[in-house]
């Protein structure tokens, strides 16, 4: 996804009680920024600590401590892709003819199309976790973590898969045209169908209804204001730093303000304006990122053989990396979680708007979007690093292995960014623009995720939604000027948390899913026959 881990935050993050916001001459003012960051402090830091303590639990595998919230994602990749017999593989050409439109309808019900669903729905998975997270699973698992991270997306693909189909499956549809759709609906209506007598409803109603809040939550933290505190950091550092152009007096708090208003121009337009701007911007920002991993691997090409190499070896032996094999696994798959949010629900809520009377074609269409974040993006970044800055993760990884302490390892973020400079020097610079793109795409498509949680919580009107939309905009200028970790904590735990009562959902709700697909398969072999008579 495009917010990094708990392990990057606690790298990337200023000290908590510093504002981004430069010092000013006024001491008053100074003491007042003081006394709002630590009220927010006080009010979250019990919250997080105990939601965090809970979802990032650690259980021992082989003397191996790792997050259960992992191996529970995990199990549910594996169990997903046997019951629907390998179907991210099976299905990926045909998934890829539903993008290109081969079986939509103008008439189909619904708001966007299958490119504009998932161009929406990337945005707000690739992002900062693809530069900054890679980092950190290279240099605290090694090469071989590259392995698990690879094979973690795949088994994300199908994840994605049946939660998407289930978010179109049981969307509702607007008298104004419009569609909402997402946990929030699924778990809702879906258990109420499965499960007997009021057992369904109180499940469904209970596990809807906390999911909103969550997503509600991270919408406004980590979707947002986390995203803005980093552009922010990324242009001051590449801008001169202290004496640059976000130094001074106000010039966070202004660049908070004239950020949110871009933000705010998209928001106001809703799916169908957010789903125009992230279909050129996603496909313009991975470009430019792709581009350069190129550059760098095409200019050490005699490397990439002995890179393969490290990454299959590291994979099974983990050698020199803390936990050995199966630490490289675990960081493989954290990392992976992290970025594609495979079985979190989030994004069955943009995939829910696409013109379809098919849900299994936007499920189809969903196992692309783990394979771009982690098999592609993911992997390409990792590559890069591992020929073209291995001293710098070697010297990562013999910090953590003496010391035992993650924090000891360089910031996920400056070991890409090295990678790139020793090819290209300017390109610190290329990678701001494309930080601000992911932060901008990333926090358009929360904005949108967050709204639908908003009128589900609180009712859908014009009013209700454009109250929402301000309280966004708000906290991306309190995110420009504000840094506060707990707050961070609280949302990466409530995010974590979809997770445990998603995927519940999914399982019980796997049969129709198959029943969905089967339907579907049906009709494109009909229409198959119907060419050829």
């Amino acid at each position: 996804m495009s917010t990094t881990s708990t392990d990057t935050l606690a790298t990337s993050q200023p000290d908590s009680g510093t504002p981004l916001l430069a010092q000013p001459a006024d001491g008053a003012e100074t003491e007042f920024l003081a006394r709002i960051e630590q009220s927010i402090n006080n009010l979250f830091d019990p919250i997080a600590a105990g939601l965090s303590s809970f979802v990032f639990y650690e259980v021992s595998l082989f003397g191996v401590e790792f997050p259960w919230i992992v191996a529970w994602l995990v199990l549910a990749g594996f169990v997903f892709t046997i019951y629907f017999g390998f179907i991210q593989f099976r299905g990926f050409k045909l998934a890829t003819e539903i993008v290109r439109g081969k079986y939509s309808r103008d008439s189909d019900p619904g708001e966007i199309s299958h490119f504009q669903a998932l161009s929406s729905a990337v945005s707000g998975t690739v992002g900062l976790g693809n530069i900054a997270g890679v980092g950190v699973a290279v240099t605290i698992g090694g090469a071989g973590a590259t392995f698990w991270m690879i094979l973690a997306g795949f088994l994300g693909m199908c994840t994605k898969f049946v939660e998407c189909t289930l978010g179109v499956k049981y969307r509702e549809e607007h008298p104004d045209g419009t569609v909402s759709g997402g946990p929030m609906h699924y778990l809702r209506k879906g258990l109420a169908e499965r499960l007997p007598g009021n057992v369904g409803k109180i499940a469904g109603t209970t596990l809807a209804a906390l999911a909103s809040v969550m997503i509600l939550a991270f919408a406004l933290g980590g979707g947002n204001m986390f995203q803005v505190n980093q552009t922010v950091a990324q242009l001051r550092d590449t801008t001169g730093g202290e004496d640059g152009l976000l130094a001074g007096d106000g010039a966070a708090l202004i660049f908070g303000l004239v950020l949110a208003l871009i933000v705010g121009a998209v928001i106001f337009g809703g799916i169908k304006s957010i789903g125009n701007v992230t279909s050129r911007l996603v496909p313009s920002m991975a470009l430019i990122y792709i581009s350069a991993c190129a550059v760098v691997i095409l200019f050490n090409i005699t490397s990439v053989p002995d890179a393969f190499r490290q990454i299959f070896e590291g994979a099974f032996t983990g050698q020199g990396v803390v936990g050995g094999a199966i630490g490289a696994l675990i960081v493989g798959f954290t990392r992976a979680a992290f970025s594609n949010e495979a079985g979190l629900g989030s994004a069955p809520i943009a995939h829910s708007a696409v013109k379809t009377r098919h849900s299994s074609t936007e499920g189809l269409v969903a196992t692309i979007e783990p394979f771009i974040d982690t098999v592609v993006v993911c992997t390409m970044t990792a590559l890069t690093i591992i020929i073209a800055s291995p001293a710098i993760w070697h010297e990562g990884q013999q910090a953590v292995f003496e010391s035992g302490d993650r924090s000891e390892a360089p910031d996920g973020v400056t070991v890409t960014s090295h990678a790139f400079e020793t090819v290209l020097p300017w390109f610190p610079h290329v990678l701001t623009v494309a930080v601000v793109l992911f932060a901008i795409s990333t926090m358009i498509t929360w904005a949108y995720y967050g709204q639908k949680a908003w009128t589900y919580l609180f009712g859908k009107s014009n009013f209700s939604e454009n109250l929402y939309r301000l309280v966004f905009c708000f906290f991306i200028v309190v995110g420009a000027v504000l840094t506060f970790g707990s707050v961070l904590d609280f949302v990466d735990a409530t995010l974590f948390l979809l997770a445990l009562f998603n995927i519940i959902g999914l399982y019980v709700l796997a049969p129709v899913v198959k029943r969905e697909l089967r339907s579907f398969m049906t009709w494109v072999r009909s229409r198959e026959v119907e060419k050829v008579d």
